[in-house]
């Protein structure tokens, strides 16, 4: 080879390794300015992130806080009701329209808790559960089967499928030749 050809090689090698210095320049400024939009992005996503749950906090705060105004308000009538009740003098001539208005007072706050997903059970007759009574007495008779429910003190409630009181009872025993009731404790 000769000492042009060297020269010119030497040449296209410095031009290449230039190119080479050049294209990875700027592959490291490309390679940077993804790192830069990424870290941007992430900030961006992070700082929402962040307002999301700040909100979330805040409307749940206020769902506990305020939940309860619906109810409140439909029973503030019903309070209402109460209170021209209690104004009301009472004598033998108003003492039948007062019985009924207190009749449709209490069946309007029933209706109301029911519309907010409060039912009631009358459990008599039923079979003894207790997870759903609470037995208060037991009961000899020979009218309902033993072990079943005689007569309820306090119906149960539940509010839509939760049991919130249980029903206090009074359970049938097998009639004895003592004919005592046992209270059980």
């Amino acid at each position: 080879m000769s000492s042009r050809d060297e020269q010119n090689e030497e040449v296209e090698n410095i031009n290449d390794e230039s190119v080479n210095t050049e294209e990875s320049s700027a592959s490291e400024n490309s390679v940077e300015d993804q790192l830069t939009k990424l870290k941007s992005e992430y900030l961006y996503l992070r700082a929402e992130f962040d307002n999301y749950r700040k909100n979330t906090i805040k409307e749940r705060s206020q769902l506990i806080r305020y939940g309860a105004e619906p109810l409140l308000r439909e029973l503030l009538t019903v309070l209402d009701n109460f209170d021209l009740a209690l104004g009301t003098k009472i004598d033998s001539e108003n003492i039948v329209s007062f019985k009924q208005g207190m009749e449709m007072t209490a069946k309007e706050f029933r209706s109301v808790l029911t519309k907010f997903g409060l039912k009631e059970e009358d459990p008599t007759g039923e079979p003894f559960d207790p997870n759903k009574h609470e037995a208060l007495s037991s009961e000899p008779t020979s009218k309902v089967e033993s072990g079943h429910i005689v007569s309820v003190f306090k119906k149960a409630y539940l509010l839509h499928d939760k049991l919130i009181r249980p029903a206090q009872v009074t359970v049938a025993r097998e009639p004895d030749s003592s004919n005592t009731d046992e209270d059980i404790t």
